[in-house]
């Protein structure tokens, strides 16, 4: 007898497309939009201005300091007016670096003067060399063409609204085997001769707000501390007119004061109304006295509110009416 034939029998199995043929299609959809927004942002900024694009590569590269630089935490328009103000800094480095290599005296010494633009405002720094440039080694005394160049920085400070900072910086030598005289007396006298030469020339006394001394703490070649360029005058224009000059008071209205000086000078010198005449108060006539107005009930003592404990006891069942 012949072998039954197995029948053949084919299991097909179905898989299953979880959810729209998996999650694939939204891995591509979200690099697709990751890709426009930066195409827009890269459109954005080919039309905007330099300070802005400067703004933007600062903040990658130090999101800490320059975060603020256009006023990203402020509400309103504030790149504009920051703008404005860098702009303004850049006119006033570009006028003295000008006007320093016009002078002949001066331009040999152009290497040795860096202006520069921070968030602060502009930095002018005067650095030393080995052969003592501006200060003699251990001296407060600024040389002849330290004195021209002071000078020359006074003629364009003195015309702006900007408070100025000024610093003075020595490196890690020691001049002095005086322990009252080191270099933190030394960075502080450089300082204020070069505030002394700058308000002979022109500076008020109320645009210089602050001059500091840091001897060797604020090393400009942190890695050689005895660098001859470690010694050297800083002066910061500030941003804002915190150096502007009060306003004109002498239109100002005296209020709850003394009489003006005007008045007590004619009452001196008798210039007032002949007696004859009669006063303003006493040619008008007298208006009718208002009817009384109804007292009404004072503001500060208010009625007596009702307690908690009577207002529960109206609301419970049970109380009286």
């Amino acid at each position: 007898m012949a072998a039954k034939t197995q029948p053949i029998i084919v299991i097909k199995k179905k898989s299953g497309h979880g959810g729209h043929h998996g999650g694939a299609w939204k891995v591509a959809y979200a690099d697709f939009v990751t890709a426009m927004m930066a195409l827009f942002i890269v459109l954005w900024l080919m039309n905007t201005s330099d300070a802005v694009k400067k703004a933007v590569a600062g903040y990658f590269n130090d999101p800490k300091g320059t975060a603020n630089l256009l006023g990203t935490t402020m509400a309103g328009n504030g790149v504009a007016v920051t703008t404005k103000v860098n702009d303004n800094m850049q006119k006033l480095k570009e006028k003295l670096e000008e006007e320093i290599k016009a002078k002949k005296e001066l331009e040999k010494l152009s290497k040795q003067i860096e202006i520069t633009i921070t968030a602060e405002g502009l930095r002018i720094e005067l650095l030393e060399d080995k052969n003592g440039t501006f200060y003699q080694s251990g001296s407060a005394r600024l040389s002849e063409s330290g004195q021209e160049l002071v000078a020359l920085l006074a003629g364009e400070l003195k015309t702006l609204p900007n408070a100025l900072l000024i610093e003075g910086h020595t490196d890690a030598t020691q001049y002095s085997t005086d322990a009252n005289y080191s270099n933190w007396e030394l960075s502080a006298d450089r300082a204020n001769s070069a505030r002394r030469l700058l308000q002979q020339d022109g500076v008020r006394s109320d645009q210089v707000t602050q001059v500091r001394g840091y001897a060797d703490q604020l090393l400009r070649v942190k890695n050689n501390p005895f660098d001859p360029s470690n010694r050297r005058i800083s002066i910061l224009v500030k941003n804002g007119n915190d150096g502007a000059p009060p306003p004109n008071l002498s239109t100002a209205r005296v209020v709850d004061g003394p009489a003006p000086a005007a008045a007590v000078s004619k009452a001196a010198t008798g210039e007032a109304k002949p007696q004859g005449a009669p006063s303003a108060a006493q040619s008008a006539p007298m208006p009718a006295a208002p009817p009384p107005v109804p007292a009404k009930p004072s503001a500060a003592t208010p009625a007596a509110r009702p307690s908690l404990m009577d207002r529960l006891k109206a609301v419970l069942p049970g109380a009286k009416k």
